[in-house]
């Protein structure tokens, strides 16, 4: 799939059954794929939350009221669009298949 505005492969927005024999190809290890993925999933998810976070406190107000916070729409909208975005996990996966995520095991090395 391509995103037809930058380019860039498309993430699917659900799950996707996926063949174990591909998540297990680069490294020869199932268990090691998916601690691969899963801190590329944290470090995905923690940028999304730094970035959500930083648009989010340009509306932090020091005395909020009840009509503030219903009018601000343009914070709405933003936490809109980070809920549409394809989840950290997803995200990880599609770049793992697509040799996009840079890792080494020293153990291996060693």
């Amino acid at each position: 799939m391509i995103n037809n505005a930058n380019n860039k492969p498309a993430v699917a927005n659900s799950t996707v059954t996926r063949d174990l024999r591909e998540l297990d190809a680069e490294t020869g290890n199932i268990y090691e794929s998916l601690v691969i993925m899963a801190k590329r999933a944290n470090q995905i998810s923690n940028n999304i939350k730094e970035e959500l976070h930083q648009k989010l406190s340009e509306f932090a107000s020091v005395n909020d009221n009840l009509e503030e916070v219903f009018e601000n729409r343009e914070q709405i909208e933003i936490s809109k669009h980070y809920e549409k975005l394809p989840k950290p996990t997803l995200v990880a996966v599609q770049e793992f298949l697509d040799d996009k995520i840079y890792y080494r095991n020293p153990t291996k090395e060693a």
